[in-house]
């Protein structure tokens, strides 16, 4: 029997041991509404299977002692999160703990082979580690639309080559394993959800501002997709019809305002004009200016770079206000790379929000840098190819 076998009882055992690690019994009987005896039949055939394994003695709770159970440590799961400029890889666990992660940059516009060739050469390094002989599913994150039951990108704006690529058929092949596919600001989110700052949180948005800006929305504990798969997409709201074009082909979308390019093509502007010392320096010292300049600059104290912050701030807060309104969020998780802009982003996230959302949407909802940083996708990757393989047949 594998994992997809499972039945209902059995897939909720192995999704409380994944998340709750090592339990009695007794503990896991405390959780799920079956009887003494039924609750052992399932454990006993979970142990047949491998699944899960006898972890030593569980503490006294009077009487005589059981013994642990946990998910088997020999389970292997692969999380592959790719930006538009870089890519994360990383191996866990069962109980989704990171083994072993790879970082390196990577421009999403070469195209799916030439990128997943890299992914390869990455998960190859991880194997040659000792970390793993085979796995037992991998999750993949891409930074587009994605029709979720192939696991196909759909028309994403920033991935040339992309559009209709067979991402989870051609890396299951090569894998030899199951594979889902979906956007990376999902997977963000069900890492928060994960093990971040969203663990105990059912209804909950997570933006992402990086290269594009995208919202994973989670509803009632589940990723909520839409029907094409384009929910969340944000960064393609228009804030300002008068704006600057996009690559999506419109014009003052938020992404065209504030994502990485938009915020370096300004910065560049500012410092050619002669408006800021600082940003100028860089660009003579570079040849380019990036968001880490502009962070930088702003905490060297530049008054340019910090305005051009508040300024991204206030627009993407305008939006995420209207989320808030609509959806009525228990939290608002802010991740991605720009979040390296610091707290002068987040507080002028929270001021927009606060001041132009209604207060009985507001009047409890924390907006919070995401805890897991650069990880977050991957082990949403693991938790999503986790949550399919924990799930009853």
């Amino acid at each position: 029997m594998t994992a997809r076998s499972a039945n209902v009882h059995q897939a909720r055992l192995l999704r409380l041991l994944r998340d709750l690690g090592p339990q009695s019994r007794v503990a896991l009987g405390d959780r799920v509404e079956l009887s003494r005896s039924k609750l052992a039949v399932e454990i006993d055939r979970l142990l047949e299977t491998g699944l899960v394994v006898q972890d030593g003695l569980a503490a006294s709770r009077g009487g005589r002692r059981s013994h642990n159970v946990r998910i088997a440590p020999s389970l292997r799961f692969l999380g592959v999160d790719i930006g538009a400029t870089s890519v994360d890889v990383a191996v866990t666990n069962g109980e989704l703990e990171i083994l072993g992660h790879l970082a390196e940059p990577l421009d999403v516009r070469v195209g799916p082979v030439a990128v997943f060739e890299r992914v390869l050469a990455m998960v190859a390094k991880l194997r040659d580690a000792g970390l793993a002989d085979h796995f037992d599913g991998a999750g993949i994150g891409v930074p587009g639309p994605v029709r979720f039951p192939e696991g196909v990108p759909v028309a994403p704006p920033i991935m040339p080559g992309w559009d209709g690529f067979p991402v989870r058929e051609a890396l299951s092949q090569e894998l030899g394993c199951p594979v889902l596919v979906d956007n990376d600001v999902n997977l963000m989110a069900l890492g928060e959800q994960q093990a971040g700052v969203a663990r105990s949180v059912r209804d909950f948005l997570c933006i992402k501002i990086g290269t594009g800006i995208g919202c994973g929305i989670v509803v009632s504990g589940e990723v909520h997709r839409g029907v094409t798969g384009s929910a969340g997409d944000i960064g393609h709201i228009q804030v300002d019809p008068a704006g600057p074009p996009c690559a999506c082909g419109n014009t003052g979308c938020l992404e065209a305002h504030f994502g990485g390019n938009a915020l370096a093509r300004d910065a560049v502007a500012l410092a050619e004009a002669g408006r800021s010392v600082e940003l100028a320096s860089r660009l003579e010292a570079a040849g380019r200016l990036t968001a880490e300049d502009v962070s930088a600059a702003a905490s060297a104290g530049d008054p340019v770079a910090l305005d051009l912050i508040r300024q991204g701030g206030s627009r993407t807060g305008q939006v995420i206000a209207s989320l808030v309104s609509f959806f009525n969020p228990g939290l608002v998780v802010i991740g991605g790379g720009l979040t390296g802009l610091g707290h002068t982003l987040l507080a002028s996230i929270r001021t927009q929000v606060y001041r132009q959302s209604l207060p009985l949407a507001t009047g409890n909802l924390p907006i919070v840098l995401g805890e897991l940083g650069p990880v977050a996708g991957v082990v949403g990757a693991t938790r999503l190819i986790s949550d399919h393989l924990f799930s009853p047949a």
